[in-house]
């Protein structure tokens, strides 16, 4: 983990067989489980914000005055 960008404390809560699992694994590993800790956050926000970006442009309209013609495009006959 780059430890040269400005970090932040966080304390969390873990049940003690997360806490005993994330310890072996950084030990297993050579690295902390705060290191663990850091990159499992990493990709979970990775993942939301591609799913928040697939979402993008799904409302698109073909018409660019849409927000005038509410009306008429809604009641109009299918």
């Amino acid at each position: 983990m780059q430890r040269a960008e400005q970090m932040e404390g966080t304390p969390i809560v873990l049940p003690k067989p997360l806490q005993d699992n994330l310890e072996a694994i950084a030990k297993n590993q050579d690295k902390t489980v705060s290191d663990l800790v850091q990159e499992a956050l990493n990709l979970y926000v990775f993942a939301l914000q591609r799913v928040q970006a697939k979402s993008v442009g799904l409302g698109e309209s073909e018409y660019s005055d849409l927000s005038e013609r509410v009306d008429d495009l809604l009641w109009q006959e299918p």
